[in-house]
């Protein structure tokens, strides 16, 4: 006598469905000594009922006039447990593989990122990986969803991409060394400014200014701003001046 599902929450409220043989006239059924809820004779080969709360393994019986069946067991799952998640932070556009840790997890079947669902894979009872959909700027809510209910209680922040406007002055020495104002919007998570493929030191100033120098170079470059939401290039955004020959 099969019944699918075959697990579901401590808390109670899973529906299952009991298939076997003269199921008629059901009366009762009970997972263990407790008695399910809403039970529906679909046919002579099949039940549904909810189940009742409860813990462990549970002996689901059915009763009819001709007396009760064998039992099967169902498996009370407790709500799961997030402690943590990784990476928290990601691009708009979505598309960052995330990995959350806890337990309870092994029977996840969606995990919210606000308002957007998306499908898991469990990896283990206390691990999981997801790709974070895709999403506006700001922080999110994480719901993870498993036989076991729902929990909340870890939050994803989406960053926009940055988008590079201006860099003044827009020349100097090849030697390197210009201070120059970085002009845009979104740069408050800048992980990294080039010029020309060069590394240069930065220091943010605001979510639409960041200050950096200059590193040595040769040319017209391009200045590229690197944030956990993407980069964004500026074509030709510096041009370093040869210093006069004599």
């Amino acid at each position: 006598m099969p019944i699918t599902p075959n697990q579901g929450s401590t808390g109670g409220g899973t529906p299952v469905s009991i298939t076997g043989t003269n199921l008629s006239n059901t009366s009762a059924v009970r997972f263990g000594t407790r008695l399910a809820t809403d039970i529906v004779n679909v046919s002579p080969t099949e039940v549904t009922a909810v189940s009742p709360a409860g813990s462990g393994v549970a002996p689901v019986t059915v009763t009819t006039p001709g007396g009760t069946s064998n039992p099967v067991p169902f498996y009370y799952v407790g709500a799961p447990f997030k402690q943590s998640l990784s990476p928290t932070t990601g691009s708009t556009a979505g598309g960052e593989t995330i990995t959350l840790t806890g337990t309870g997890l092994s029977s996840a079947t969606n995990v919210a990122f606000g308002a957007t669902n998306a499908t898991p894979t469990v990896v283990s009872d206390n691990q999981l990986t997801v790709v974070a959909p895709a999403g506006t700027a700001g922080s999110v809510a994480i719901t993870v969803t498993t036989a076991g209910g729902t929990t909340n209680g870890l939050s994803y922040t989406y960053v926009a991409a940055p988008v590079v406007t201006s860099v003044d002055p827009a020349e100097g020495p090849e030697a390197g060394g210009t201070a120059v104002t970085i002009t845009g919007t979104s740069l408050t998570e800048t992980s990294q400014v080039t010029f020309g493929g060069a590394a240069a030191p930065f220091t943010v100033l605001s979510d639409t200014s960041i200050s950096a120098v200059t590193p040595p170079g040769t040319g017209t470059v391009d200045v590229v701003v690197s944030t956990e939401g993407g980069s964004d290039t500026l074509v030709g955004g510096f041009t370093y001046l040869a210093g006069p020959g004599v």
